[in-house]
């Protein structure tokens, strides 16, 4: 055979090669072995959940140069919070209310007798419930506490509600479900293909169920009311003639 025939057949031979692995991969399928002939695929499992838990910290602060005044303010502040909380329908189960803090700044280490206000200090009431839809929404009409001059500040109170998705013990048993049928389904397509029967399962991996924000990103931020529930479970199957 001539040079330019096997350069010609090598080159044909990867071609083929390399079709046949972008197919396996669009299709799920992560390995085949022709020695012992089988093969390893993925199947994917997701479901849009609700979250079922809330966390929600309204957090605010005052400045001034009077340790009594400020105080004073904090614990007006605080009064009108938790009333909010109750108009918004929340019990007091609901509501944890954390000890008012306030800093001499002029005592810290190295504090400043040029700071403008000596005194600053917070506090933080937190709403925990499982009635999730009620935190969204109480979230959404804190317009009151501000007209009423209360100085909301923190990440927490800005950023609004914490949400988790602390129960799916029966969603799970679903998403491992449909993981499994769509890996089977990919690993009998590929033997159908291949001109083989799908044989015995091997090995299985089920994976590990991700929490995702449903807005298409790849973390869990708890922004989000709504969750997307992800699982890739892993198969070995042996092929049979």
């Amino acid at each position: 055979m001539s040079d330019l025939r096997i350069g010609a057949v090598s080159a044909l031979l990867i071609s083929v090669g390399v079709a046949l692995g972008g197919w396996w991969i669009g299709q799920g399928i992560e390995r085949f072995r022709m020695a012992d002939r089988s093969i390893t695929v993925k199947g994917l499992a997701e479901k849009d959940v609700k979250s079922d838990y809330a966390t929600w910290t309204v957090s605010f602060r005052r400045g001034g140069n009077e340790f009594g005044a400020v105080q004073k303010s904090l614990s007006e502040d605080r009064t009108r919070v938790v009333a909010f909380l109750h108009e918004q329908g929340f019990n007091d189960k609901e509501i944890e209310i954390r000890p008012l803090q306030v800093q001499d700044l002029y005592a810290r280490e190295w504090g400043s007798s040029n700071m403008p206000l000596r005194f600053n200090g917070q506090g933080q009431i937190t709403v925990k419930s499982a009635r999730v839809d009620a935190v969204a929404q109480a979230a959404t009409r804190i317009d009151p506490l501000i007209q009423a001059g209360i100085q909301l500040s923190g990440d927490e109170s800005n950023g609004g509600p914490r949400y988790q998705l602390r129960g799916f013990n029966e969603i799970k048993s679903v998403l491992l479900e449909q993981a499994t049928k769509n890996a089977r389904e990919q690993a009998t397509k590929f033997a159908t293909d291949a001109g083989a029967a799908l044989g015995t399962l091997k090995n299985a991996n089920q994976g590990v169920i991700r929490v995702l924000d449903d807005d298409d990103g790849e973390m869990e931020s708890g922004r989000t009311l709504n969750k997307r529930l992800r699982v890739v479970s892993t198969f070995e199957y042996s092929l049979a003639p």
